[in-house]
């Protein structure tokens, strides 16, 4: 847009634009330009006028053809109100070119935003969500180029990330009398469904009691039962749909029953089917997926996949003192439109367990914020 600029003035406008490649050998090693017909007023730009634009950083094998009218152009860029929404509109769709295959460098992010966005890219914000974010940027920045600072693009983002996940209903619900909390192995399950169990019962006064299907570890109903024993409620052991069903049964009376599963391989089809022969889900079950924030991305996709046979009500977040990397709060919240009811901070129960809202997932991962 610069070069455009300086060759042909202000009110010079973007015909056509596409990638092209040059020299190489064999195919191979060739130079990624991208290839930029511009006009002035009804002037069309000669093919030897054409100019290379060098885009390095831009990594796409999508070609991009917009046409657009020169006619509304009669003013400077100051001036016509057509002309900057026509260049907003061109930089959106340059932004989606380049990244369809990876987000902008920073380099290519306006001063005033780069210094948060260096903070998403550090935190695995997701490439959906950054070129989403970015095309915002882009469109804040020129609509209001001579009012944006450090802070203003700061609260901007925070905003902008804010709205994407608005429409999710965070933090804890327990509008169902069963809760059962259901994922992998080693993301603390048991522990969990203990801090949310101690809470209702010792802070709300909830009359609640426990019901375990981990019977592949003897640890695990230990460790439930001594739960139960401090706490002074009740737990059923069951094996199959049968005793789930006794279980339940014997539990009508209760405001609550938290509910146990077992944790095993997640790759594993078998377990899932497991679960399902197990617990009945068409019970009035309140169902949370329990992710561990160390994970890597990869398989936090591969356990919604294969939980996501099973009604998931929310998600849990795991294990929040032992990382610095939080993006996978808003990824996974934001690519399977479900939000999150808890994140766990610690071992303690029922102390390091806090309710998740909008809020508290915007600042693990840009940092505190002042609403205010």
């Amino acid at each position: 847009m610069k070069k455009i600029r300086k060759d042909l003035g202000k009110d010079a406008v973007i015909l056509n634009s596409k990638i092209v490649y040059t020299g190489g050998f064999f195919g191979l090693f060739r130079k990624k330009n991208i290839e930029v017909i511009a006009a002035l007023d009804n002037d069309m730009v000669q093919p030897s006028q054409k100019e290379k634009i060098d885009f390095p950083r831009a990594e796409t094998n999508t070609e991009m053809k917009q046409k657009q009218s020169p006619e509304l152009v009669k003013n400077s860029f100051g001036e016509n109100k057509e002309m900057i929404l026509k260049e907003i509109y061109d930089l959106k769709q340059l932004i989606k070119q380049m990244s369809s295959q990876g987000h902008l460098s920073i380099e290519q992010i306006p001063s005033p935003y780069r210094e948060i966005y260096r903070k998403l890219l550090n935190q695995n914000i997701s490439e959906t969500i950054l070129q989403q974010l970015t095309e915002d940027i882009y469109e804040h920045y020129y609509s209001k180029k001579e009012q944006v600072n450090e802070n203003t693009a700061y609260y901007f983002i925070v905003q902008s990330l804010m709205e994407y996940i608005k429409p999710l209903k965070f933090g804890e619900a327990l509008q169902k009398k069963y809760i059962a909390v259901i994922g992998p192995t080693g993301v603390g399950k048991t522990t969990t469904l203990a801090k949310i169990a101690s809470i209702k019962a010792i802070e709300q006064k909830k009359k609640i009691a426990f019901i375990t299907t981990d019977t592949y570890r003897i640890a695990a109903v230990e460790q439930l039962k001594t739960y139960a024993k401090i706490l002074n409620v009740p737990i059923e052991v069951c094996y199959n749909i049968n005793d789930f069903k006794q279980a339940v049964e014997k539990f009508t009376a209760y405001d609550h029953v938290f509910i146990d599963t077992a944790g095993r391989n997640f790759r594993n089809k078998k377990y899932i089917e497991d679960l399902k022969k197990t617990i009945d889900f068409h019970t009035n079950i309140e169902t949370y997926l329990v992710f561990a924030l160390t994970a890597k991305e990869e398989d936090l996709e591969t356990i919604y996949q294969q939980f996501s046979n099973l009604p998931i009500n929310k998600f849990i977040f795991t294990k929040l003192d032992e990382t610095s990397c939080c993006g996978s709060l808003i990824n996974l919240s934001y690519k399977y439109h479900t939000p999150i009811a808890y994140i766990t901070t610690g071992q303690d129960v029922p102390d390091d367990i806090i309710v998740a809202t909008h809020d508290t997932i915007i600042n693990q991962i840009v940092g505190e914020t002042n609403n205010d």
